[in-house]
């Protein structure tokens, strides 16, 4: 029967489509709320709580086995009170639960499945569970009856446990700041961190499964470029070039797959991620700036076609993520067999396109939920075009033309399968980070449309997502904004406002960026310890507030915040901000001592705080040949520890005095567009020359 003929559970009052996929099941789910964990007090059960979100294949999996299936849902509603949590709607609920799986396991992952007291205490965690026993792996058939049993006999026992639990978590989170001075050495202790990890081989950093991380590439980028390290930039290249080619990289229609499941970029877990197309793009128009290498600027305009093309909301908002499951299966709408491309090919086109993707008769990609289904093909590249032409005889002109043909009738009849689902809420962090690469590389690349995009996003998340008083909300969808904002919401809007500010020198957008991070400060940081809260103070519903450091398949909240706090210092000469990026800098200390490489994002914005910096103030009219050319030659550099703050003599020019105060006595020198240039609290003379003013930013990296 279809799902809307079946009854249905309380999630169908949700927008989350996590939440409402698993309205229909027979589980008696809650929402995360008080009234699930006072209906667990009331009725004295323990709580089954399940997380996930809605572009995760094995949560797919779980629910297909256990939440959909009776005899399970029977034990699940007798045995507990079930609660449902989308994790991208609720990090922090995910983040403290999480913390707690990888503290009873020493691993984590989704579905994310923990059982906890009425009072929110856990005592038991796990991950996908099937429904049956096999391969060592508990069944959800035999797990929920000695749990319950365990819950009827021996409680005494769980509770204390779940006591022990959470006072290990309480005592984590209000941990006082320790470990080595930050400075220079950890810089250097981080290089060499990702050296240790990097995979020379094959690109990126650790062994399967592997993840994009573009963070680590950002802070490499960097490290790069004051340090002059050959092996830093050898890193970033050969990751990225490694990714583009691979299957976790999408051939025809672009985008890049959350993470591989092997060492080779290969075979991919084939959902995709706002925040991971967001992050590769900035990794991407980075590495483009710094080598001027095409292929990274091709790369990131590739990922852009996607991002735009599938994630963007009628209105210009971004999208959360896009499934990796079709018709039941994942990846189906990504695959091929070569039956399939010698159908749809002409003989010429498959020539290349099979020595440039080396399909197999036998396939590449083995479903591990339908071991039995072989033959389809991930696509991936194994030689360049103009290896092939060289292989095939061909000019690389024909083969480059056939590619492309080949690749447009492809897409055109990939795009009558039917399509993987869409989660279609947005979110103001991830927007944020979408936000900040679409201007990055619009400033970058000289091409507005990219920041007429970033733009556009910007004020649909200023209009929807935030209140009178500059407080953020998490989530909207078909009309609904609710959830109170997080950490990374502040984090990464101000993040993305900066980016546009940069783009467009626009003072309203600065002016944001500052009262965004002013209600930031407010409202999520620790006065005692310093750094920020995960959750704001009105949380109650939260066993513990946390703070994240650890930058995962993104960065964290605090990491993020550290770049905004030192960024915002250099453009406004606030020193409350330095204050407080110094006091996010503790937070660090007993981290990055036990584990370098924890927080890149954090190493880059020290980068920026502890390196060599400029801050650049132009003076100039708006929309002269003079103030474009200078802003435009600043606006295309790779200068990652350069501000640059734009006043124009209109009156937008007095917004940007009043933002920035220690600029009222800069004036254009002789009528023309002028840079004043200072480092360490000093500034040079001003400058009118543009070559001359890119001499001193640029410089030359050091030899290591």
């Amino acid at each position: 029967m279809d799902d809307d003929d079946r009854p249905a559970n309380r999630l169908i009052h949700e927008k989350s489509p996590y939440l409402l996929a698993h309205a229909h099941q027979p589980v008696d789910w809650y929402p995360w709320s008080d009234e699930a964990f006072d209906r667990a007090r009331t009725l004295d059960r323990p709580v089954f709580l399940s997380i996930g979100y809605a572009t995760c294949h094995w949560c797919h999996v779980m629910a297909h086995e256990s939440f959909e299936d009776r005899e399970v849902a029977r034990l699940m509603n007798e045995a507990f009170v079930c609660i449902k949590v989308d994790r991208e709607e609720r990090p922090d609920v995910d983040q403290v639960y999480m913390t707690v799986c990888q503290l009873l396991t020493g691993s984590g992952g989704w579905p994310l499945t923990v059982i906890v007291t009425p009072d929110r205490k856990p005592f038991f965690a796990g991950t996908y569970f099937p429904k049956e026993s096999r391969l060592g792996a508990t069944g959800m058939l035999e797990l929920i009856p000695r749990i319950a049993g365990m819950w009827a006999e021996r409680r005494s026992s769980l509770v204390e446990a779940a006591d022990e639990v959470t006072a290990s978590l309480s005592r984590s989170a209000a941990e006082p700041p320790g470990g080595d001075e930050i400075g220079p050495g950890s810089l250097q202790r981080g290089f060499e961190g990702l050296a240790l990890q990097f995979d020379s081989l094959h690109g990126g950093f650790g062994h399967a499964p592997k993840f994009p991380t573009p963070h680590h590439l950002l802070f490499l980028l960097r490290y790069w470029r004051r340090t002059g390290e050959p092996h830093a930039l050898a890193m970033v290249e050969r990751t990225l070039n490694a990714i583009r080619r691979g299957g976790v990289y999408d051939q025809l229609g672009y985008g890049i797959h959350r993470y591989s499941t092997d060492a080779r970029w290969l075979v991919p877990h084939f959902e995709k991620m706002l925040y991971d197309q967001a992050l590769f793009v900035l990794a991407c128009v980075e590495a483009y700036q710094a080598t001027g290498q095409a292929t990274f600027r091709h790369t990131a305009e590739e990922t852009i076609v996607y991002l735009l093309r599938e994630l963007r909301s009628p209105e210009g908002a971004f999208y959360s993520a896009q499934d990796a499951d079709s018709e039941g299966e994942e990846g189906k709408f990504y695959l091929w067999t070569k039956e399939e491309l010698d159908r749809f090919l002409p003989p010429e086109e498959a020539e290349v396109f099979y020595r440039i993707f080396r399909v197999k008769a036998g396939g590449n990609f083995v479903d591990p939920v339908h071991p039995e289904k072989r033959g389809a093909n991930i696509l991936y590249r194994t030689v360049t075009a103009e290896e092939a032409a060289a292989g095939l005889g061909r000019p690389p002109r024909e083969v480059a033309i056939l590619l492309s043909a080949a690749r447009e009738r492809l897409c055109a009849i990939r795009g009558f399968r039917p399509r993987p689902a869409i989660d279609d809420k947005v979110l103001t962090s991830w927007n944020g980070l979408a936000i900040a690469a679409l201007a990055a590389a619009g400033r970058a690349f000289g091409h507005q449309p990219y920041v007429d995009a970033a733009n556009r996003a910007l004020d649909f998340v200023l209009l929807r997502l935030r209140t009178p008083d500059n407080r953020l909300l998490h989530r909207y969808r078909e009309g609904d904004a609710r959830i109170a904002g997080l950490a990374e919401d502040y984090a990464y809007l101000v993040w993305g406002l900066l980016e546009v500010y940069e783009a467009t020198f626009d003072p309203f957008r600065l002016a944001t960026a500052k009262a965004l991070m002013d209600r930031m400060i407010t409202d999520f940081w620790d006065e005692e310890q310093g750094g920020f809260y995960s959750a704001g103070a009105g949380a109650t519903d939260l066993l513990v507030r946390q703070k994240e450091t650890f930058d995962g398949a993104y960065p964290s909240a605090n990491s993020a915040a550290y770049l905004d706090l030192v960024r915002l210092a250099r453009l406004t000469g606030d020193p409350a901000y330095e204050e407080r990026a110094a006091g996010v800098v503790r937070l660090y200390a007993a981290p990055l001592a036990s584990s370098p490489t924890i927080a890149t994002l954090f190493l880059a914005g020290l980068e920026l705080a502890a390196g060599k910096s400029h801050e650049v103030v132009v003076v100039g009219a708006p929309g002269t040949p003079d103030t474009v050319a200078m802003l435009e030659a600043l606006q295309r550099a790779y200068l990652p520890t350069t501000t640059v703050l734009f006043v124009s003599i209109d009156e937008s020019g007095e917004a940007a005095r009043r933002l920035a105060p220690f600029t009222a006595e800069m004036m254009m020198v002789d009528g023309k567009a002028t840079a004043y240039v200072c480092t360490g609290q000093a500034c040079d003379r001003p400058v009118t020359d543009v070559a001359a003013l890119m001499e001193r930013l640029r410089g030359t990296p050091k030899a290591s």
